[in-house]
């Protein structure tokens, strides 16, 4: 009698907190640590430019070009990003899956001109004690003398722009493990190919092969652990990682950017 009224009480859970699902709380509270990170990275550059004279202004029309075409990637992967939130919640699979790609493929862009930023910067002589020697490498006065008289340009300019570079290479993986779940893990193995086979040994991209291997084993693992399929909300919880690490760039560009600009 006693059990039979215990049973019959109705089971009450307590609600969502804010009347959200728990991924997305989960997503925000990483966001804000996150942005405690990159707003360290940005004080401590932004102090080194304040506190030291003659912080120096390296980067030609050239990089300012490059970088300009870098944030146009990032605005539309930012658009095509809320087509794919979109296409999510209308149900709409194939159009989901579609901009999920665009949305790569804008960020694929991005990390490839930025690699390529970082090469031309590095075999110009702005390096890092732990980067290896260039061979045969004829480097530019002007960055060599970057080096050595401000050795604090270097090393802030390619944590901050490095740490990233490493969140969207990171998100692309993200992306791509919800739009193919998966089939995603020999095109990222394929990627990871590439990218430590073809690239010199001083090149970023050689570097970031590592961060595409251990990215493959461990969503290999957990794809194969806990195979799912990705709703719509799941798409949402990647579309707020992702306006996230477009929302940081937009401080990165001109501090770093357009504020270190050479006018000639």
């Amino acid at each position: 009698m006693a059990d039979s009224a215990v049973h019959d009480v109705p089971s009450v859970y307590e609600p969502s907190l804010f009347g959200t699902y728990s991924k997305k709380i989960g997503m925000w509270l990483f966001l804000l640590s996150d942005s405690l990170t990159f707003g360290a990275l940005l004080y401590a550059y932004s102090y080194g430019r304040i506190s030291t004279a003659g912080w120096p202004t390296p980067f030609h029309s050239e990089s300012i070009k490059n970088a300009t075409i870098m944030t146009a990637f990032l605005l539309t992967s930012s658009l095509t990003m809320v087509l794919a939130v979109r296409a999510s919640v209308d149900r709409k699979a194939k159009s989901q899956t579609l901009w999920l790609l665009a949305t790569m493929a804008c960020g694929i862009g991005f990390i490839v001109l930025h690699g390529l930023e970082w090469t031309n910067l590095i075999s110009k002589g702005l390096s890092l004690p732990m980067f290896p020697a260039l061979p045969h490498n004829v480097a530019d006065p002007e960055f060599v003398n970057v080096s050595k008289t401000v050795p604090q340009f270097a090393s802030t300019f390619f944590t901050l722009t490095g740490m990233h570079m490493l969140h969207v290479t990171l998100g692309v993986v993200y992306l791509g493990v919800v739009a193919l779940r998966r089939k995603f893990i020999p095109i990222l193995l394929v990627l990871w190919l590439v990218a430590w086979l073809a690239t010199p040994a001083y090149s970023p991209f050689h570097y970031g092969a590592h961060v595409l291997l251990i990215a493959a084993i461990v969503i290999s693992i957990i794809l194969w652990l806990k195979p799912k399929v990705y709703d719509s909300s799941d798409v949402e919880v990647a579309g707020l990682y992702w306006h996230f690490v477009d929302l940081v760039w937009m401080f990165i560009f001109p501090l770093v950017y357009l504020m270190s600009a050479k006018i000639l």
